[in-house]
């Protein structure tokens, strides 16, 4: 009896190795065209936020790491860098608006070093679907309004929803969702004023998350 316990534990056993063999093996199978994947999928919206960029593998490449939970909404933030003929042209940065409906609204925004918004694109949100989803692109143009619009100190009582005196259209039934992504925004802007020597800082950024 102990006998035959001892051979199927050992089975079990053998059949466990090799079943973690095979997944691991797998793993460093899938590894890299995971990796590819994710830098495919930032490689396209870097260009929807600045389709002026040619090199967006070079954009990936120039970036810094940075910590400003206040301003960014996280520690660890990715702040990518483009430069044209040696000039500074604009920033794109990581940003989380902590203030969501349903939590953490992930977002990618394009800024000028004046701080003026170039494009903004919304990559993860839990909000609730028909209402607060309008932030992405497929179900309305509502987050193309940032392009083009100064996010200044001087400029800062535009930046809220029409119901409290600004310039952004809130939802019907989703006002919460809005006001964050837009807060979150004119914080990230801000930021990048407050903190020229993001142009100088050191290239510390992989390639994927």
């Amino acid at each position: 009896m102990i006998r035959m316990v001892s051979k199927n534990a050992l089975a079990l056993a053998l059949v466990a190795i090799i079943c973690v063999v095979i997944l691991g093996s797998l793993h460093l199978l899938t590894k890299p065209k995971i990796a590819e994947q994710r830098r495919l999928s930032q490689l396209a919206i870097l260009s929807e936020v600045l389709p002026e960029v040619k090199q967006t593998r070079a954009l990936l490449a120039n970036c810094t790491l940075v910590n400003a939970p206040d301003d960014l909404g996280g520690k660890a933030q990715r702040v990518y860098r483009w430069q044209e003929d040696d000039q500074l042209r604009a920033y794109v940065l990581d940003v989380t608006a902590p203030d969501g409906y349903s939590g953490n609204i992930e977002l990618i925004v394009a800024i000028s070093p004046t701080g003026t918004v170039l494009g903004t694109r919304v990559l993860n949100h839990q909000e609730t679907p028909g209402l607060g989803d309008k932030i992405e692109t497929r179900r309305s143009n509502w987050i193309y309004s940032f392009s083009g619009k100064a996010a200044t100190p001087a400029e800062a009582k535009h930046w809220a929803v029409k119901k409290d005196g600004g310039d952004f259209d809130q939802f019907t039934g989703a006002t919460i969702t809005p006001r964050a992504v837009i807060n979150a925004v004119y914080r990230a802007a801000n930021y990048v004023q407050q903190h020229p020597e993001l142009a100088h800082a050191a290239t510390n950024c992989e390639l994927t998350p």
